[in-house]
C-alpha cells in the first residue's frame, strides 16, 4: 500500500507541529509549506520542505509544481479570501482539502451543551470567529455545487507548553508569583475546556485521506472539563504558589480592554463542553489522556526555563492592578 501524501500549509504552530510529528510517526509522507522563517517548533525529520509564500499564490503553484496530494491542511487560513485562493490552487490536485476552523464559531453563547458538530455556527461577539464561519460557508457551497473535497476541522482551546491559557500569557503567571491578584473573569465558575495539542493530533491525523470525512465537520477536544478558578488554579500550584484569583465580570473587561473582551464575550465567558462522538465514530477509541494539570506543569517548566520567556505586557499588567482593585472583595 502506498503512502498517504500529504501537505501542510504551515506546519510549525502549536496544534500543527503536533499534528506534523504524528503524521511522519504514522507513515505519512508529509511536505510542508511556509516561508521557512520559524524555528521556535522545528519540523521532524523525514519532512519534505517547500518554501513559499502562502500569501502570495503564485508563488504557492510555483512551490507545488508536479505535485497532488491525498490531503491538504490549511492551517493559516482565516478569510475568505484565503480560502477561495487555496480553492484555486488545489482543485483536481487533493483527494481531501482540511480547512482548519474553531470551536469559537459555534452560536455564542450556546443554547444547550454539550456541544455537537450540529450546533449552529453564530458568534455576534467576534470577529475571528465570523471570518471562520465566512470559510464554512464558501466551503460548504463549493462542496455542494462542485464536488470540491472539503473537511472542516474545529479545534477549541488547544495548547502546548508554551502557551499560558490567559491574556497576557507570562504576564498572568508573573503576577503569581510575585504574589498579585489575578483577574479570573465571571465569577470563576463557568466551564472550559482545555485540549492538549498532542492529544489533538492523535485524533486529527487519522482523518486524513479518510474518505468519509468529505462534507463534513468535526470537532477534536478534551472532555476534561475545568471551570476557571480551577484552570488558574492549576497553573499556580505548578510554579508553586497559592493563587489570590479576583472576579470580574466580562462586560468589565471589555469596557476597560475591547480586544481582551473580545475574545472573552466571544468564546472563553461562556461555558463550553464538547461531545466527540462524531469524531470517535471514525477514530474508534480516541480520547485525549493528558489532564490539564500535567498540562500546567509543562507550561511552567517551559517559562521557568528560560527567562528569556518571561516577558510581562506592561499595559495589561497596570489594566489588571486597576481591576482588582475595582472589584476586589474587601
Amino acid at each position: 500500500m502506498s503512502r498517504l501524501k500529504v501537505l501542510f500549509i504551515g506546519g510549525s504552530g502549536v496544534i500543527s507541529s503536533a499534528c506534523a510529528r504524528e503524521a511522519v510517526e504514522s507513515g505519512i509522507d508529509l511536505y510542508v509549506l511556509n516561508r521557512g522563517r520559524s524555528t521556535a517548533r522545528p519540523l521532524p525529520a523525514g519532512v519534505t520542505r517547500l518554501r513559499a509564500d502562502v500569501r502570495n499564490p503564485a508563488s504557492v503553484r510555483d512551490g507545488i509544481e508536479g505535485l497532488d496530494f491525498d490531503s491538504v491542511v490549511d492551517w493559516v487560513a482565516f478569510t475568505t479570501e484565503h480560502v477561495r485562493s487555496d480553492v484555486d490552487l488545489f482543485r483536481g490536485r487533493t483527494g481531501q482539502y482540511v480547512f482548519i476552523s474553531s470551536a469559537s464559531a459555534y452560536q455564542t453563547p450556546p443554547a444547550r451543551l454539550p456541544v455537537t458538530e450540529s450546533t449552529p455556527l453564530r458568534n455576534p461577539f467576534w470577529q475571528y470567529s465570523r471570518d471562520k464561519i465566512a470559510c464554512e460557508d464558501l466551503l460548504a457551497a463549493e462542496y455542494r455545487g462542485t464536488g470540491f473535497p472539503a473537511t472542516i476541522v474545529r479545534p477549541s482551546h488547544t495548547y502546548d507548553p508554551t502557551l499560558a491559557p490567559f491574556e497576557g500569557r507570562w504576564t498572568v503567571l508573573g503576577r503569581m508569583l510575585a504574589g498579585k491578584p489575578v483577574i479570573v473573569h465571571g465569577d470563576g465558575t463557568s466551564l472550559w475546556t482545555m485540549t492538549h495539542n498532542t492529544d489533538f493530533a492523535r485524533g486529527f491525523v487519522p482523518l486524513l485521506g479518510h474518505p468519509r470525512t468529505l462534507g463534513e465537520a468535526f470537532h477534536i477536544t478534551s472532555e476534561d472539563f475545568l471551570t476557571w478558578d480551577q484552570i488558574a488554579h492549576a497553573v499556580a500550584a505548578a510554579l508553586g504558589v497559592t493563587a489570590t484569583v479576583v472576579h470580574v465580570p466580562s462586560d468589565a473587561i471589555a469596557a476597560a480592554d475591547p480586544e481582551w473582551g473580545a475574545s472573552l464575550l466571544g468564546d472563553k465567558a461562556h461555558s463550553m463542553v464538547f461531545d466527540n462522538s462524531k469524531l470517535r465514530s471514525l477514530v474508534p477509541g480516541w480520547r485525549a489522556v493528558i489532564p490539564f494539570e500535567r498540562g500546567a506543569r509543562e507550561i511552567a517548566g517551559w517559562y521557568l526555563a528560560d527567562p528569556a520567556r518571561q516577558l510581562s505586557d506592561s499595559r495589561l499588567d497596570a489594566l489588571m492592578d486597576k481591576l482588582a482593585a475595582r472589584f476586589a472583595v474587601s
